[in-house]
């Protein structure tokens, strides 16, 4: 394909790291440079030439900078078709030197939002002339070349090195859909941060990083992440995370989250907790959690939230699972957890701050906030005869949590720190607690005292009567069924304690 020479270039740039080779190369082969404001005395301070934007508009920066390059000199320059007689004729008639190369780097208004700088601040922070050169250079990337942002900064320079400034159609064409992505991105950030309280409906959402993953779901469908994932987690041993992996992870960080002050460990299969457990220490929450089901557990995805020592580690070891998450890991721990090489270590950096979550269906997409309800001590609504002591309150709690991040119809059956059997993913609750108490009778764990939790309300009393065959004691659930009298009235009878929360946690 044929090259096209660039015989001139407009910078106009926030960050200037890396840009001088670009410079330096442009200077080499005869370009000549426009540019302004700071990008401009960068440039003198190079020893290069530069034409400053004011001396080809001939109109100087005004209203404190906001209008430098927004001038028919600047776009006509850049948007004249080449091969069009009428703009040649124009050009030529209003004398516009054509423009060739257009180098931007926008204003860091996510950075400035991030930073929780005042409005003043972050408004200022919103670019117009630069958002204006990209959008105006990619579209016309038949004649032009656009440079986006810092991060093409190395790309571009092995182009113009290698082909002495001059670029082919499709280079160009790529580097312009690159642009779109850039200004479509800085758009969306705009309006979600103007748009805060959401008066104006319709879904924009937007990240410009992402990773081609093995597979989907399954080989045959493909597989990509968007997002950096490396805000969350430092991988620091193991095989590439896989689709399923990463959805396994996420339900794990969201139930370990959970837990603020105490020593927890849990155990994940298909994002559902096979295992959940609180300690003394993080060897003591994973043994308690594992015999909760030493089945499942084979293959999982393990996290907890506090360091893990060599005690834990030599544990753990003796455990085939996929992916184990922690805050830090000892050096010791390492050197045991590394003897198996796809075993997968993740160094969890942060807590997640989504606070929406949205998934295709139906060729649309449907949008919610995240389930951030934690059961307190507060919401607890006694409605027995029998008060719940502190012991079961304690469990009851514990053992919503779990039930929160358990996909419905779901039942939980623990004790204070210790998740016993779960009814997981069941089309009635009835078949959750009947899988439930099957599954402590198989890993023969006691339900003698244990507590019970249900993600909704029991619309007819069959399961607290189950429930209570097998020695539960004390139930916790949302409340609001017509029938939720009949409830009551068994456990009065059968001296049983249970309370109300008022919230649903359905996850589906």
């Amino acid at each position: 394909m044929s090259l096209k020479k660039i015989n001139s270039a407009l910078i106009s740039v926030y960050h200037k790291d890396n840009l001088e080779p670009i410079i330096r190369l442009l200077h080499q082969n005869g370009v000549q440079l426009f540019s302004t404001g700071g990008t401009q005395k960068f440039i003198e301070e190079l020893g290069i030439p530069v034409v400053p934007v004011e001396d080809l508009t001939s109109y100087p920066s005004i209203l404190g900078g906001r209008v430098k390059t927004l001038h028919p000199k600047v776009f006509g320059g850049i948007l004249s078709r080449r091969d069009h007689d009428g703009d040649k004729a124009q050009m030529k008639e209003y004398q516009i030197p054509a423009i060739d190369m257009v180098i931007v780097d926008l204003y860091p208004f996510e950075a400035t939002v991030a930073s929780n700088a005042s409005q003043q601040d972050i408004i200022e922070k919103i670019d117009i002339g630069g958002i204006s050169l990209i959008r105006a250079a990619a579209k016309n990337f038949n004649d032009v070349l656009v440079v986006s942002s810092m991060e093409q900064y190395q790309e571009v320079e092995t182009v113009l090195k290698d082909q002495k400034c001059e670029t082919t159609t499709n280079q160009r064409k790529l580097f312009a859909a690159k642009a779109f992505d850039i200004s479509s991105h800085y758009d969306t950030a705009i309006f979600s941060y103007l748009n805060s309280d959401s008066s104006i409906s319709g879904f924009k959402n937007s990240t410009r990083q992402s990773k081609v993953l093995r597979y989907g779901e399954n080989p045959h469908q493909q597989g990509v992440y968007h997002g950096d994932l490396e805000e969350i987690f430092d991988q620091i041993h193991g095989k590439e995370l896989s689709y399923n992996n990463l959805v396994d992870v996420d339900a794990a960080v969201c139930l370990i989250e959970e837990f603020e002050d105490e020593t927890a460990f849990a155990i994940l299969k298909h994002t559902n907790a096979c295992g959940c457990a609180t300690g003394k220490t993080v060897k003591e929450a994973y043994m308690k959690a594992f015999e909760a089901d030493t089945v499942s557990a084979f293959g999982g995805v393990l996290i907890t939230n506090k360091v893990v020592d060599a005690d834990a580690a030599n544990e753990l070891h003796s455990l085939f699972f996929e992916i184990l998450a922690a805050p830090d890991f000892t050096e010791e721990a390492l050197e045991i957890l590394r003897q198996k090489k796809n075993r997968i270590l993740l160094k969890k950096k942060t807590n997640l701050t989504t606070t929406k979550q949205f998934k295709s269906i139906l060729n649309g997409i449907i949008e919610q906030d995240r389930d951030l309800k934690t059961d307190s001590l507060d919401d607890l609504k006694v409605v027995t005869k029998r008060a719940t002591t502190s012991d079961e309150n304690n469990a009851l709690l514990f053992a919503s949590k779990i039930c929160k991040h358990t996909k419905s119809n779901t039942i939980i059956l623990a004790n204070n720190g210790q998740l016993i059997a779960s009814g997981v993913g069941q089309t009635s609750r009835v078949d959750a607690l009947r899988q439930a108490i099957e599954k402590a009778a198989a890993f023969n764990l006691s339900l003698n005292g244990a507590v019970m939790a249900s993600d909704a309300f029991f619309p007819f009393p069959d399961c607290v009567e189950i429930a209570q065959e097998a020695g539960i004691k004390a139930v916790i659930q949302p409340g609001g069924s017509i029938k939720d009298k009949d409830s009551i009235a068994y456990c009065d009878d059968h001296n049983m304690a249970m309370v109300f929360t008022g919230t649903r946690h359905f996850k589906h």
